[in-house]
């Protein structure tokens, strides 16, 4: 089992869950985050005031997939997210030591789905 965490651009979402539901993988957390990378932010200038912004929007997915599943679930976020420019986003991948279905009591990859 693993956990899948990718951070993309909020506007890529929707193209991101359509490549995932296409695989049938609907299990997953989204959360908004900020953060920063190569592209180190952006200045602007509100009320003729220069304001320097380094922490970027992005949105965060967590999902947790058997390892049949590791591959396919990546290419389909790098699909989804990849626009070619800088900020197109991350993908982590770590192992996952156990998952616990609260409804039913299953453990293990049967509790993943």
């Amino acid at each position: 089992m693993k956990l899948i965490i990718a951070f993309i651009q909020p506007e890529k979402l929707p193209d991101v869950k359509k490549e995932l539901f296409d695989l049938e993988i609907f299990k997953m957390s989204v959360t908004n985050s900020l953060g920063c990378g190569q592209q180190k932010g952006y200045s602007e200038s509100y009320r003729g005031v220069l304001h320097e912004v380094n922490l970027l929007k992005k949105v965060r997915l967590d999902i947790a997939v058997n390892d049949n599943f590791v591959k396919p679930t990546i290419k389909a976020i790098v699909k989804g997210a990849r626009t070619g420019n800088i900020g197109d986003g991350k993908i982590f991948v770590l192992p996952l030591e156990e998952c616990i279905r609260i409804r039913t009591g299953e453990s293990g990859s049967s509790a993943i789905g």
